[in-house]
């Protein structure tokens, strides 16, 4: 599998460019919602007279939910056919969220929220294994359009919030899905017809399901604690410990059972399980600076949300070059040759932070995370790619879910653990010594992937 090129097999399917964005509207909207809701925090308790910790469940509930939705979601493809989940998700996506919006209490804003994270979760797994099947865009190559919505998504989300509140209120963070995600719904009911057909075979396991779900809320509810609360309480790092613990269990048990929630066997060989610890390690690394330099430039240079999403958006232009990019080097040196380069360069932008002061302009910190943006389009896409290649078709949802379990794993741990050092600086002296050890941190996960890049094949 590579990225977005012309496909020459015969008879392939090509879907339209209309259609292939309407496709990605679902994914986009659901990994939006995970940070946009952050900043609408204070004016939704002031709003719904609640206190902050009650609040907090909005955001919290729906990246729980969220989390037993993924643990759904190849089950129900393989069930009802991955069209057909998409679509259902989508439409069940769009009524949520205007329930959030017009919702008169915290208890149904807080129930909308939990169900609006499950219904959701599907959507960038399984638009994903629709673009890169054998129906998709380009026969199992990674698009770049893919590659840049789903990097830029949750990097603007705090920012497109700013503006959505000062706009009309805290309600329009739910509304302005309705009409974009119903649209994206309409072009994505063309696609109908593609995708794994329904398997009237496949059985749901329920015990693998509790041990999935179980160990997945456990240990993202240890991560958001731990970052919120710092780890030196000892509850985060129980709920953390006793989560891997749950999914361990599911892993031990899943080979024996004929129909897992999700398929462990998708991990073909000693380097699908390297691509996909690689990819842990990408996602704390490029993830932990999405979500923190926005609150380096607000909170401690005092920037407006307005200018810091104006400097974000160009990371995703870059991310979309890094991937075009990476896709035409690709076949000229070998993946680890190339995975290795883009930790490499991620390493030296995130040490961009270690000069990083209260006065850095912040064309300088966008320049930076361009850097990052172009280093992680040689790494987070060919590594989809490697592991996915030897996947096939009605294995796509599988690999594809898994993958972004990980991912969304990985990254909130990590962004947990860097969060609580972060919200360890008092003042602003202290906050930006802070960001300066992220930075030091970032830079050794970079060199260690790097090393560990250079156990991948050279096909």
């Amino acid at each position: 599998m590579t990225v977005d090129g012309a496909d020459t097999r015969p008879g392939a399917t090509r879907i339209g460019r209309a259609a292939r964005y309407g496709l990605l509207i679902g994914p986009s909207l659901s990994m939006l919602d995970s940070s946009i809701v952050n900043v609408a925090v204070p004016d939704i308790a002031q709003d719904l007279r609640a206190g902050l910790d009650t609040v907090h469940w909005v955001v919290s509930g729906y990246l729980l939910s969220l989390a037993v939705g993924l643990a759904l979601t190849a089950y129900a493809s393989r069930r009802f056919g991955t069209m057909r989940i998409y679509l259902v998700s989508m439409a069940l996506f769009v009524a949520t969220s205007a329930v959030c919006a017009l919702a008169p209490s915290i208890e149904l804003l807080v129930t909308a929220r939990v169900v609006q994270g499950f219904v959701g979760a599907p959507l960038v797994p399984l638009a994903l294994s629709i673009l890169m099947g054998k129906d998709g865009l380009s026969g199992g190559k990674v698009p770049v359009s893919a590659a840049v919505v789903l990097f830029l998504a949750p990097a603007l989300g705090p920012s497109l919030g700013g503006l959505l509140i000062g706009a009309g209120g805290w309600r329009w963070v739910f509304l302005v899905n309705v009409p974009v995600g119903a649209a994206g719904l309409l072009l994505a009911l063309r696609l109908r017809r593609l995708g794994t057909r329904a398997r009237a075979d496949s059985r749901f396991d329920p015990i693998g399901f509790l041990l999935l779900s179980a160990g997945l809320v456990t240990t993202l509810l240890g991560a958001t604690r731990g970052s919120a609360s710092g780890w030196g309480n000892p509850a985060p790092l129980a709920l953390v410990v006793a989560g891997i613990g749950l999914l361990a269990a599911y892993v031990r048990t899943s080979s024996r059972r004929k129909d897992p929630p999700v398929r462990l066997d998708v991990i073909r060989s000693s380097q699908s399980l390297l691509a996909l610890i690689l990819q842990v390690l990408a996602s704390v690394i490029a993830f932990g600076t999405v979500f923190l330099i926005p609150v380096f430039t607000q909170q401690v240079q005092g920037h407006t949300a307005l200018a810091t999403g104006l400097a974000l958006i160009p990371q995703g232009v870059v991310m979309g070059l890094g991937t075009a990019l990476g896709q035409r080097i690709s076949t000229h040196i070998p993946l680890r040759t190339l995975v290795t380069l883009g930790f490499a360069a991620l390493a030296v932008s995130s040490g961009v932070m270690l000069l990083l002061t209260n006065d850095t302009p912040l064309w300088v910190t966008a320049i930076m995370l361009c850097g990052r943006a172009l280093a992680a389009g040689f790494v987070t896409t060919p590594l989809l790619a490697a592991f996915l290649a030897p996947l096939g078709e009605d294995e796509l949802a599988d690999g594809n879910t898994l993958y972004n379990i990980t991912q969304r794993l990985g990254g909130a741990v990590g962004v947990g653990i860097l969060g609580s050092m972060v919200a360890t600086g008092a003042d602003s002296g202290a906050a930006l010594a802070a960001f300066h050890q992220v930075g030091a941190v970032l830079v050794a996960l970079a060199l260690a992937a790097g090393v560990l890049a250079r156990s991948l094949s050279r096909a």
